[in-house]
């Protein structure tokens, strides 16, 4: 159904949206996805964020289901990683997390309260919950936002969805 409703114009909407919010524009570090398949095209914001000389990181996926975020300053520095996803090197440095750092976070679908439903694979539900600080906000497609989804107990919800339509701010228990 996602890649149905992908569409450059939406990507480029949902871009400037994101771009306009104070939470990012005040942001000392964006956390951003390599965008893969059928999600939110990220390449556009991430350019914008580095032409603002803002601080960028990508995450790259390790062992036993754990993920870290590595500072780039050119998207050459994303290589393709074990998912077939780009990542950083692992050698590239980590951002502190400990200011306003915002993290755009990918999903395959949404509830208006935050629910997400990923890939399964948990990485981000264990980075977050790691980094309950870090603000979360979905890049997503205005149609992936349904009433209810198959969640768990450990999977955490986000605090706003932004789509091409419209900026959800969720329930999210932090």
């Amino acid at each position: 159904m996602r890649k149905s409703l992908r569409s450059n114009v939406k990507d480029s909407v949902i871009a400037a949206k994101l771009l306009s919010m104070e939470e990012v524009r005040d942001a000392d570090t964006v956390l951003l996805y390599a965008s893969f398949g059928s999600e939110v095209n990220t390449w556009q914001l991430a350019g914008s964020l580095l032409h603002k000389n803002k601080t960028i990181a990508y995450p790259r996926c390790g062992e036993n289901g754990l993920m870290t975020f590595h500072i780039i300053t050119s998207a050459s520095q994303l290589k393709e990683g074990k998912y077939g996803i780009c990542e950083p090197d692992g050698s590239l440095p980590q951002p502190d997390l400990a200011g306003r750092t915002v993290c755009i976070v990918p999903g395959l679908a949404f509830t208006p309260e935050g629910g997400r439903l990923g890939y399964g694979g948990g990485f981000y539900d264990r980075f977050l919950a790691a980094h309950p600080d870090v603000r979360r906000i979905a890049a997503a497609y205005d149609g992936t936002i349904v009433s209810e989804l198959p969640l768990q107990p450990h999977d955490l919800k986000v605090d706003t969805i932004v789509t091409e339509e419209r900026t959800v701010s969720c329930n999210a228990e932090k």
